[in-house]
């Protein structure tokens, strides 16, 4: 019952951990609590993503007369829609299952326990009372739904990510309380099929932490599709009535809706993860404190994931983590994970990704820039699939000459921007600058073009864009 690496958790951290070190011929034990996918393909990333593409054909079938094309009024059969999320998540889960089995990695279940000499307990679930051991020890808990006073969760009237994603039927008005990636995606879903939706932010902004230009055409958005964007607002709890209930906020102003969704961040899973006589450390919110190489306290333990400390909760950071971790483990060199610059994404319409430095960053910095914008509504592939909301903009740092040199942020919003941001990624991480970056060729007519023909007028010659 000894093994190389035990994981506890079985998320996108943990299982990634799990196949790469197996690939490297490390022996991998995972515990996990629920099903191994964790909440990414259970109850986030990958359900929540079926239900926006839903959102999205309801939204092109509605909009098929402007093709020459009648298909009449569209409607929904949300519980046709429920058993399509389960088989899409079904089919990754068993794919996840044969990847794990085939590499030899075993799968306990039950909830984990670091114990003191890397043990690891099984606490409860079919395996409980089992005990391994690890070389190493990787902590990969994850993280659930945080909530509100006020907003006790029923599933009914006051919902979580969790509870939303299990839906029968679309509330015809709905309050979702958090105006970030998670809530405008749950925003822009809801309002597509037809529910009157109010998303209350406690900040001055939706997507506080986006590009302002960005954040500022996704409000203008939300606003043209009848979304209420109230901000600066504090929740104070709700008052059930009928059939729906009222959201009551601080200024004495109440929201009556079928349906609260709260949407105000992620606290860590860490409850039961430490016994006494680990060195392990939280932090005054209950996050594992790690070093830049994802390293705990104690030696040979390791966290990766939504229960680390000051990291992105993000499945893809998770996975470039867990890479870091299992090379530490072979004796490998090690590259820390470059937060400032990993890729966002966030799905809501219109969509939204960026990498590196916003605007307003750089400049707090005291570093000069150099900055283009250029809208989709220029773009010819934007204009036949008839979506031109948006655009891209790159940020560059301004060399003593006034020229541009490298580039420090790409942020976009438009249409399937989270698969073209690669491209923009790839010139942040690598410090190019604009006259490297414009030398490449996008496809025409592509919505790609619009980041090239943006990169394009930061040398001064562009093409369409001044």
């Amino acid at each position: 019952m000894e093994y190389d690496v035990v994981v506890i958790g079985g998320g996108p951290g943990g299982y990634a951990a799990a196949l790469y070190g197996a690939a490297a011929g490390l022996r991998i034990a995972v515990v996990e609590r629920d099903k191994v996918g964790g909440t990414c393909l259970h109850r986030g990333c990958v359900p929540a993503k079926e239900f926006l593409e839903t959102a999205a054909v309801y939204r092109t079938v509605t909009g098929a007369s402007e093709f020459g094309i009648e298909a009449g009024a569209p409607t929904i059969d949300f519980a046709v829609n429920q058993r399509r999320k389960g088989a899409v998540v079904n089919q990754l889960y068993r794919g996840l299952s044969g990847l794990l089995q085939g590499r030899k990695v075993t799968v306990l279940s039950g909830s984990g326990t670091l114990l003191p000499g890397r043990r690891v307990r099984v606490v409860d679930g079919p395996d409980a009372g089992t005990e391994i051991t690890g070389r190493h020890v990787v902590l990969a808990a994850g993280s659930v739904p945080r909530t509100l006073p006020g907003l006790d969760v029923d599933g009914r009237l006051v919902l979580t990510s969790d509870e939303f994603l299990d839906l029968e039927a679309v509330p015809a008005s709905a309050a979702v309380v958090g105006g970030g990636a998670i809530g405008c995606e749950f925003a822009s879903l809801l309002a597509d099929l037809g529910s009157k939706v109010t998303v209350v932010e406690a900040l001055d902004s939706i997507l506080a932490g986006c590009d302002e230009d960005v954040s500022n055409a996704v409000a203008r958005s939300f606003r043209r599709r009848g979304i209420q964007v109230v901000t600066g607002a504090q929740v104070k709890g709700h008052a059930p009535r009928g059939e729906g209930t009222a959201l009551q906020l601080g200024d004495g102003q109440e929201i009556e809706v079928g349906a609260i969704v709260v949407s105000v961040g992620r606290r860590p899973r860490t409850e039961g993860l430490l016994s006494d006589g680990t060195e392990v450390q939280l932090d005054e919110r209950g996050f594992v404190v790690v070093n830049q190489y994802q390293q705990t306290h104690e030696p040979h333990v390791w966290a990766v994931g939504d229960v680390c400390a000051g990291t992105p909760q993000l499945a893809h950071v998770a996975f470039a983590e867990s890479i870091l971790v299992i090379k530490g483990v072979l004796g490998e060199p090690m590259v820390p994970v470059d937060y400032e610059r990993v890729p966002w994404a966030i799905y809501c319409h219109p969509e939204v990704a960026f990498a590196g430095l916003t605007e307003a960053q750089a400049v707090a910095r005291g570093i000069p820039v150099v900055v283009k914008k250029d809208p989709f509504g220029g773009n010819s592939r934007a204009r036949i699939i008839g979506d031109t909301e948006g655009l891209v903009k790159v940020i560059a740092e301004q060399r003593p000459d006034g020229t541009p040199g490298r580039i420090l942020g790409v942020h976009m919003v438009g249409p399937w921007v989270t698969e073209q941001l690669g491209a923009g990624y790839l010139a942040v991480n690598w410090e190019a600058t604009p006259n490297e970056v414009a030398q490449f060729i996008q496809p025409h007519p592509s919505l790609s073009e619009t980041f090239g023909e943006t990169v394009l007028a930061l040398t001064g010659r562009g093409l369409h864009v001044g």
